[in-house]
């Protein structure tokens, strides 16, 4: 009995190794193909609804229209309705293999299709629509792997592509590679029997790529961060792009007189740097827009410190220096007709033994004196003498872009960027500007009012805080004023839009933000891109 008990298990031992080297065979084989299957894809489409009718059945967009009838035969808007109600702004539902050429079809919500420029708003809501869509759909899809998304125009590539390209965006720079999110390739839904804007979209993918780039360098830690390795950052990243980088160190700021950038950058043991970017889309006797973005890599407050709490988004207070950087990228790769000149002073506000106090007196190149009333205000003094320095080239305009005043939250939330100008021309663009990229700004007063407080001391010319109460982002302009060369000029503070919770703006995920950057390069667009020059009608 035992010997054929041996007897049976022996012949059951080989009939398993064989069995078991063909099913490790064959899931191998499976596990090949799965590698070696192709590519997933998905589309995404837009419908409208309007929004005050519970009832509305919905209608697709031309290129919605056109892939329900020819490729499924009228079977996706019958499940959509089956679904349950038509997806309103931002709402997105997923239908799957609904035809062998898309694994997944996210059907996005752009509400009325009745949308269009909304003067009490000064926005353009149905190019926010399309934004708010694209990135919803996107987001849903890379949650999926989706490798290729094959995005509609929706009535607006270039609105389309900015959603699609900044929904997808995730900061994983510094994660373990397996442990990051999958980021998808995004272009052009392209059917040849509807017309499709494919230069909208190669613009609308430039200028979310600049915003990206905006926040991928904001994001960056500030030990990892420094004005050295922002400078080192910058001439890689402008490497072949038509850009010009030049970098200056201490030396070279001691020599042009910036006692006032160098006051800020003195109490830290990481050396200054000053930045110097050159774009010419122009011939050479056309005047340069001189742009100047602050570019302190991190902020304590210096003497004056601020909390822990205020300090741990410090390391965005370059965002004005990144908005420049992403801007001249973005202008040469769109070959805009202007020239450019960008100035970033580059260093670190820290508490040391050499930090500038409280009652310091600082002697500027143009002959003024500055008294360092309160040291945590130190936005307008790292400003000041790339202002002054910006005279040397006889600009065309002077913008520059900074995190200046926290107090600009107070009023705006993170509404829109606050903007100081002594040019009308130059405030009708940039407002224009933001209605067409959703990224708004607001004007605030240039009043005289101001200027006199920050004059009011008896012993210095101007303080860097003015006398009476609140005011603070208006007394900080008014102080920049003080030392402009003649001619247009205009501040953006974009203190409160440096960062987002993940729920203003749909299509921005919470962080840094990366704005006003497409707003800068539209306003640049605006003033270069006329439909001579660029053989395209105006788009606004």
């Amino acid at each position: 009995m035992f010997t054929t008990l041996r007897s049976l298990a022996r012949a059951q031992e080989s009939v398993l190794k064989t069995y078991g080297s063909a099913v490790l065979r064959h899931r191998c084989y499976a596990t090949l193909d799965k590698c070696a299957s192709p590519p997933s894809k998905g589309l995404i489409l837009g419908i409208y609804r309007d929004e005050d009718d519970m009832f509305d059945t919905g209608t697709f967009t031309p290129a919605g229209a056109r892939y329900n009838e020819a490729l499924t035969n009228g079977r996706l808007l019958d499940l959509i309705r089956l679904a349950g109600p038509i997806p309103k702004r931002g709402e997105v539902r997923v239908f799957y293999d609904l035809e062998p050429t898309f694994k997944a079809v996210a059907v996005c919500g752009l509400g009325s299709d009745c949308l269009g420029y909304e003067s009490a708003e000064k926005l353009d809501e149905s190019k926010e629509a399309i934004r708010f869509a694209t990135a919803s759909g996107c987001r849903e899809l890379q949650k999926l792997e989706t490798n290729f998304i094959y995005v509609e125009d929706m009535g607006h590539a270039e609105s389309a592509a900015e959603g699609a390209h900044m929904g997808v965006w995730v900061n994983q720079q510094l994660k373990k590679p397996n442990k990051r999110w999958f980021v998808p390739h995004c272009q052009l839904h392209v059917d040849p029997a509807i017309p499709c804007d494919s230069d909208g979209w190669r613009i609308g993918v430039l200028k979310a790529e600049a915003q990206n780039l905006a926040r991928q360098l904001q994001e960056m830690p500030s030990n990892l961060m420094t004005p050295t390795t922002f400078a080192q950052n910058v001439v890689q990243l402008l490497a072949n792009s038509g850009v010009n980088v030049e970098v200056k160190v201490r030396s070279w700021a001691e020599a042009h007189g910036m006692s006032s950038f160098l006051a800020v950058a003195k109490g830290s043991c990481e050396p200054p740097i000053f930045l110097e970017l050159s774009y010419y889309g122009a011939g050479s006797k056309e005047p340069p827009i001189v742009l100047v973005g602050q570019g302190n890599t991190f902020d304590s407050g210096g003497l004056c410190a601020k909390t822990c709490d205020d300090m741990q988004p410090m390391r965005g207070d370059m965002s004005g220096a990144a908005c420049v950087v992403a801007a001249c990228r973005a202008i040469a790769s769109l070959n805009l007709p202007v020239n450019i000149r960008g100035l970033i002073p580059l260093c670190e506000h820290m508490i040391g033994c050499n930090a500038m106090k409280p009652g310091d007196v600082i002697a500027m190149k143009n002959g003024k004196s500055i008294e360092v009333v309160n040291a945590d205000c130190e936005g307008p003094l790292v400003l000041v003498d790339a202002l002054l320095y910006a005279e040397t080239f006889g600009p065309k305009f002077i913008v520059d872009v900074s995190t200046a005043s926290e107090h600009v939250t107070d009023s705006f939330g993170k509404v829109c960027s606050a903007v100081f100008t002594n040019s009308e021309q130059l405030w009708q663009r940039i407002k224009n500007a933001g209605i067409h990229t959703g990224d708004r700004v607001w004007r605030l007063p240039l009043w005289d009012y101001f200027t006199e407080q920050l004059r009011a001391a008896e012993h210095v010319d101007v303080q860097n805080v003015g006398r009476g109460v609140g005011g603070e982002p208006c007394s900080h302009a008014a102080f920049l004023r003080e030392f402009l060369p003649c001619g247009q000029w205009m501040h953006i503070d974009a203190h409160n839009v440096m960062t987002t919770e993940g729920r203003d703006y749909p299509y921005l995920r919470e962080g840094m933000a990366g704005r006003p950057t497409r707003t800068l390069i539209e306003f640049i667009a605006q003033g270069a891109c006329k439909q001579d020059t660029c053989g395209q009608k105006p788009r606004h």
